[in-house]
């Protein structure tokens, strides 16, 4: 499947994976994000000059889950929007 075929699924909340890729149990979901705002913990407020508790707002953005089990947040490259290889987990 092509990359946009894909994207409109993530939106969706399936979760999606290139066969390229070398990494096991690698997948790609659609974050939704805070728009209203969440209460920033301590690591949030020190990185972004901001006091523990105050409203931080974040907008969607995708998210990558990683061979090592770590998550990350993701920007497809180059490669991966024009590859033709994605897949969906069902």
């Amino acid at each position: 499947m092509t990359f946009e075929k894909v994207l409109p699924l993530l939106k969706d909340g399936e979760k999606a994976f290139r066969l390229g890729w070398n990494g096991r149990g690698m997948f790609v979901v659609r974050q939704k994000g805070y728009p209203d705002g969440i209460p920033c913990n301590k690591q949030t407020a020190e990185a972004w000059n901001l006091k523990e508790g105050d409203l931080f707002k974040v907008s969607p953005y995708l998210q990558i889950k990683n061979a090592d089990g770590t998550h990350a947040m993701w920007v497809p490259s180059v490669g991966d929007i024009f590859a033709e290889d994605w897949e969906i987990i069902r």
